[in-house]
């Protein structure tokens, strides 16, 4: 893939607080759709701590260039929203190094309540997205330049 090169994203979302990710999903296609990327999956999956598996197994196709997740854990009276977004990202990271594909974080919280999520909606989804394709391009762009002396700069 060039830098040029239409990026095939897959998207990954949690049905988790669907009254949240759902709008996260749409605007996610949308902004996929403006930056000229290909979505060739949309996964849903039950929650975020749910997304690895899932992941993973995109991260393999060779129609997916990178993968953008879309999610909201919201706080509640316990800590266990810390522990779901902590451990979710920690592998998602782990994944995309692993796989050497872009997977990106658009997933709200912790510490997050209903009604601060609501106002992060777009803003997640958009740089989701954007991220992946920029990382995707970056990376492709990587594996081909050849160093000839000087510096490189990759945009």
């Amino acid at each position: 893939m060039s830098s040029t090169t239409r990026v095939r994203l897959a998207i990954v979302v949690a049905e988790f607080n669907y009254d949240i990710t759902y709008m996260m999903l749409q605007k996610a296609l949308d902004h996929a759709k403006f930056l000229g990327a290909e979505v060739t999956y949309v996964v849903k999956v039950p929650g975020t701590y749910d997304m690895p598996l899932a992941v993973k197994e995109l991260l393999v196709k060779e129609d997916v260039d990178a993968v953008a997740t879309i999610g909201a854990v919201i706080q509640g009276e316990t800590k266990h929203d810390e522990l779901v977004a902590n451990q979710t990202a920690r592998k998602l990271m782990d994944l995309s190094v692993d796989y050497g594909k872009p997977v990106t974080l658009g997933i709200i919280g912790p510490g997050a309540n209903r009604m601060q999520a609501m106002e992060r909606i777009e803003e997640y989804a958009r740089r989701a997205v954007e991220a992946a394709i920029k990382l995707a391009r970056r990376v492709s762009a990587l594996r081909t330049s050849k160093y000839t002396g000087g510096t490189v700069f990759i945009e």
